[in-house]
């Protein structure tokens, strides 16, 4: 995956400044995954938001421009490489089709939004070893009749 020059600038000073992405989010009232994306040029902040995350990260104007235009969405090749990102890809690839067909069996004919939609990721203490918990909660379209 190739991120941006302007995404590793603010991945850079993040790191430099140790601010987490949650310390990041408290600055703006987003979600530190909301805040992620936008560091990573995945969603767009406000005039206001990219200021405030612009003077916090200790950045120019060059990225609070690229805060502000509008996300080319989705980074990286179809199959991902990263083994994170990969093990997202495997998740969708075995569960993708039962879990549409439960969300079918739920709420009928449609979709899970991916735009009227959050996510959060936690960490659950296991004494067989930490979990990832990973919420998705995405607004049901159902598909139109005519």
């Amino acid at each position: 995956m190739e991120i941006s020059e302007i995404s590793k600038k603010l991945l850079d000073a993040k790191e430099e400044k140790g601010f987490t992405f949650a310390d990041l989010a408290k600055k703006v009232n987003r979600s530190e995954i909301w805040t992620a994306a936008l560091l990573y040029g995945q969603a767009q902040a406000t005039k206001e938001e990219a200021q405030t995350l612009c003077a916090a990260l200790g950045v120019g104007k060059d990225a609070e421009k690229f805060m502000t235009a509008f996300a080319d969405k989705g980074l990286g090749p179809v199959v991902p490489t990263d083994p994170l990102i990969y093990r997202l890809y495997e998740i969708v690839q075995v569960y993708g089709y039962p879990f549409k067909s439960l969300v079918h069996e739920k709420f009928g004919d449609g979709i899970m939004s991916a735009v009227d939609f959050d996510m959060e990721v936690d960490c659950v203490k296991d004494p067989k070893g930490d979990r990832v918990k990973w919420t998705m909660t995405g607004k049901f379209l159902p598909y139109k009749k005519w």
